[in-house]
């Protein structure tokens, strides 16, 4: 059997699993992310549990065919290089698939997060039948991955489908990227806490806001359904630009459940352009919890 390594890195923890060919995971641990430290400090610390990985599952290098990195972007897929990420701000320029190449002498691939967790809806997910889909996430922040004609888009540096930073309604003010009226700054699990915090006059967790959303508090409702709108023109602006078969949508904001997909469902019927991208299919994600790790190692083992 052969396998492949796939790695998750975010902001505040770095996922790495040993996945076989069938998408199993059979080792994976987690390290936090340590953004007090040198970038290539923090990558060494990656390639050590890498090694113990393997060794712990006492197998080859022989027998891994390669390794895969989510990483959210900007970055630059084609030189293997993490740019300038939001949630990792002393992470510029950051060659990681060089350094790992120095200790691993296997493929290593790097990809957009929200890319390598497409992978995986496409792989073993919710979009296995679908050769047009978009994956979107709507976590810490908001991204998309993109599938046109059964291959993964990534553009000319990977970076295709950073969709959190589509202007949507100037009005909620500035986003950190400096636009006004981004969707992440709206939508986001981040931009729910922090502005159904303000809403409320107290300091909640994005659990606690839709909390109080399930049990009708006025204000906050208020502002969840604008929330579910906006996501639906996201979605809307998914449909009329790439024309997928379907959307999946996955990430902690997903999880709310049926409000959120059906005023999404309701928007999209109502004002995608196409009458026939008005039934386009929005369902939820199958591979949440380890769709990172799987999709990353699903960039190698899916070639």
């Amino acid at each position: 059997m052969v396998f492949a390594i796939g790695v998750d890195i975010g902001g505040t923890k770095v996922a790495i699993a040993l996945v076989d060919q069938q998408g199993e995971i059979s080792e994976q641990t987690k390290i936090p992310t340590d953004t007090s430290i040198d970038p290539k400090q923090m990558i060494e610390k990656i390639i050590e549990s890498i090694e113990k990985l393997i060794s712990a599952a006492d197998i080859s290098i022989t027998e891994i065919l390669g390794i895969g990195i989510g990483s959210p972007g900007p970055l630059n897929s084609k030189a293997g290089i993490i740019t300038h990420p939001p949630n990792l701000p002393n992470w510029r320029d950051i060659p990681i698939v060089e350094q790992m190449k120095a200790h691993f002498p296997i493929p290593i691939v790097l990809e957009n997060d929200a890319n390598a967790a497409a992978m995986a809806e496409k792989w073993l997910g919710a979009a296995q039948a679908n050769q047009d889909f978009a994956y979107m996430t709507i976590s810490t922040g908001i991204g998309a991955g993109l599938f046109a004609d059964g291959k993964l888009l990534g553009g000319s540096r990977g970076n295709a489908g950073d969709i959190g930073h589509t202007v949507i309604d100037p009005a909620y003010g500035q986003c950190p990227c400096g636009q006004y009226g981004c969707l992440e700054y709206i939508a986001s699990g981040t931009a729910i806490a922090n502005r159904g915090s303000a809403i409320a006059g107290k300091q909640l967790t994005t659990q606690e806001v839709f909390a109080l959303y399930q049990q009708g508090n006025k204000d906050i409702t208020a502002y969840i359904e604008d929330v579910f709108r906006i996501l639906g023109v996201a979605c809307v602006s998914l449909i009329n630009t790439f024309d997928p078969e379907k959307i999946v949508l996955g990430g902690g904001v997903s999880k709310v459940g049926e409000p959120l997909f059906a005023k999404v469902k309701e928007y999209v019927s109502s004002y995608a352009l196409n009458p026939a991208g008005r039934q386009t299919e929005i369902v939820p994600a199958q591979l949440d919890q380890n769709a990172g790790v799987v999709g990353a190692a699903g960039l190698i083992l899916g070639e």
